[in-house]
């Protein structure tokens, strides 16, 4: 089988892009697949690498690329969660997906339409720059039809108070992109970005504790990666200051899809990011500046008004996210229930095709 490795500028670690056709269609055969692939991973240095994605041409006639992600969780070789979406994995896909002959070369200006079947978004990776080992991408998640924005509240409310060690703290619970938990950083002790932004040990427990009890609270499974939760700050002048934790630490800057996240909570009117985003989150045109301890990110999220005056959500787009292929992995030795496609001559130094001479590498 074709196994890639490459990885999104900001992520915290690359995903292995694996084409789904080799790979059997039933959970329990693919996660023992994915099982043994990690443990080879493991075995060649990788075991760093946590984000799997699963992509093949869609099959449904609206869409270029059918992807489901895998999330590895630090626990074992066998321990994953199947919830939620990655969207640096989808632009990794998508990368991977047009180097190995799945879908035709990328060049400026091309869109590629992604099925996610973890949750069913609809996104549009459009290239906006090719270069010798990767591509600079817009990425669109859409709304089809266009959602008003209350429906991506998980509890209904803008604020849902969750009991947490003795007191009750405020979270907003959205979901676009992923489900996230969103709570303002003063409430856990935070008074400024150099604090949130800082290496602090205790602020990391905190709020992964605090996730489990935004989980518990509601009834939720609390193993595993879903929801994420982030704490944000207000900029001064407008936009927000975010910290996320994700598996197994901090992330490194914000995830797309948690900068999606924040741009459409930000739109929602008494939701702790519209509290602190400022004026940034009353206009329904404006750029939300997003700053990350990676640095910086704007989100647009389009809206606009419906049949009864209601303000519905049409797309959220990032911009300027990079990705860069780092080729063919080994052939794995030991994954069970593996379908051989592959051609036997790819090995991790296999020249890339001619970005004007398109082969299928793949039967």
């Amino acid at each position: 089988m074709i196994v890639s490795l490459v990885k999104a500028t900001g992520a915290p670690c690359p995903t292995v892009v694996l084409d789904g056709r080799d790979l059997p269609e039933s959970d329990p055969q693919l996660l023992s697949a994915l099982a043994d692939l990690r443990a080879d991973l493991s075995l060649q240095g990788s075991a760093d690498v946590l984000k799997n994605a699963i992509v093949r041409p869609s099959r449904h006639p609206l869409f270029d690329l059918d992807y489901r992600f895998v999330q590895s969780l630090p626990q074992s070789h066998d321990s994953f969660d199947l919830r939620g979406s990655c969207g640096h994995s989808i632009l990794a896909a998508v990368e991977a997906a047009a180097r190995t002959g799945m879908i035709q070369p990328l060049v400026p200006g091309c869109r590629v339409r992604v099925n996610v079947l973890n949750n069913g978004d609809n996104v549009v990776c459009e290239a906006e720059e090719t270069f010798g080992d990767g591509t600079r991408f817009t990425a669109h998640f859409l709304c089809s039809p266009p959602l008003e924005l209350p429906e991506l509240l998980m509890t209904g409310e803008p604020v849902t108070y969750v009991p947490f060690e003795g007191r009750t703290v405020p979270v907003s619970l959205v979901s676009m992109g992923n489900p996230y938990a969103f709570v303002d950083a003063t409430e856990l002790g935070v008074d400024g970005p150099d604090a949130l932004f800082g290496d602090d040990p205790a602020l990391f427990d905190t709020m992964t504790r605090l996730r489990v009890a935004v989980c518990a609270s509601q009834g939720w499974e609390t193993f595993g990666a879903f929801p994420k939760i982030a704490a944000v700050l207000p900029q001064d002048g407008g936009g927000l200051y975010v910290r996320a934790v994700s598996v197994p630490s901090w992330h490194p800057t914000v995830a797309l899809t948690g900068a999606i996240c924040l741009g459409a909570a930000a739109g929602i009117t008494g939701t702790v990011p519209w509290s602190l985003a400022g004026s940034a989150a009353r206009d329904p045109d404006a750029l939300l500046q997003v700053r990350t301890p990676g640095g910086c990110v704007r989100v647009a999220a389009h809206s606009t008004s419906g049949p009864d005056g209601r303000r519905e959500l049409a797309w959220v787009s990032v911009a300027e996210k990079q990705v860069e292929y780092r080729g063919l992995l080994p052939r794995p030795r030991s994954a069970n229930g593996l379908r051989s496609s592959a051609d036997p001559r790819l090995t991790p130094t296999t020249p890339l095709p001619e970005e004007n001479s398109w082969v299928p590498l793949t039967a």
